[in-house]
């Protein structure tokens, strides 16, 4: 039988002990930093993971719309220099056929050349209208040319139709002095009309020719694909 440890063994026996205590328990420590210290670097670099791919997706939403917003202020652009090129353009045809609406009175001034006008005038209203009588209105300064130019028609229309008509002037509601000349048929009251002043010549001729014209004056568009 062992015998019993004095003090002093008792003492260096729990020495030991606490000893032995106090490493474990300083192991463990390090042990639960250590993995601490993952646990938390595993977790910072998700988060710093995260927030890169946050920033990056920022960024390039960001850089897209400054994108989207530099292509809408190009093309603002490009159409307001489009549009200011049209005015322009509209400006100088506009220009060209309130000239050539100036020198219409030129027309009035050569009696042969307008005689031989008026009569063709009438006639295509004649055969626009297709009636047995027809009301004539020109200005009063035209009256014995009208006058001419309905007998000549008449001649005419009836010779090409087989059908006779007669058109009568309205001198009681003439075209305005400040007509360029020309003339408007009317029949049934008034209800049916044919507008042949030079100025309704001159706006057809506008409409039919507009095309060519600014082809001629700007060259051919280039978002223009087909051509007749």
């Amino acid at each position: 039988m062992a015998g019993r440890l004095n003090d002093n063994e008792v003492a260096q026996e729990m020495n030991k002990m606490v000893a032995f205590i106090k490493q474990e328990a300083l192991e463990k420590a390090r042990e639960i930093k250590v993995k601490a210290d993952e646990e938390f670097n595993i977790e910072k670099g998700k988060l710093v993971r995260q927030e890169t791919v946050a920033i990056e997706a920022f960024f390039q939403k960001k850089l897209k719309q400054a994108e989207v917003q530099r292509k809408i202020a190009h093309s603002n652009m490009i159409n307001k220099n489009r549009l200011k090129v049209l005015q322009a353009r509209q400006t100088i045809v506009n220009g060209l056929f309130a000239e050539a609406k100036t020198r219409l009175i030129n027309v009035t001034s050569d009696k042969s050349s307008y005689q031989a006008l008026l009569k063709n005038l009438v006639l295509q209203g004649f055969f626009q209208l297709m009636e047995k009588e027809v009301v004539v209105q020109c200005r009063a300064a035209d009256l014995p040319l009208v006058k001419a130019a309905i007998e000549d028609a008449a001649k005419e229309f009836t010779a090409q139709t087989n059908m006779p008509i007669v058109g009568k002037i309205d001198e009681a509601d003439p075209l305005p002095d400040s007509s360029s000349g020309g003339v408007v048929l009317s029949v049934q009251e008034g209800r049916v009309r044919a507008s042949n002043t030079l100025e309704s010549r001159l706006e057809l001729l506008q409409e039919m020719m507009l095309p060519e014209i600014r082809t001629t004056l700007f060259g051919p568009s280039p978002n223009r694909k087909f051509f007749n």
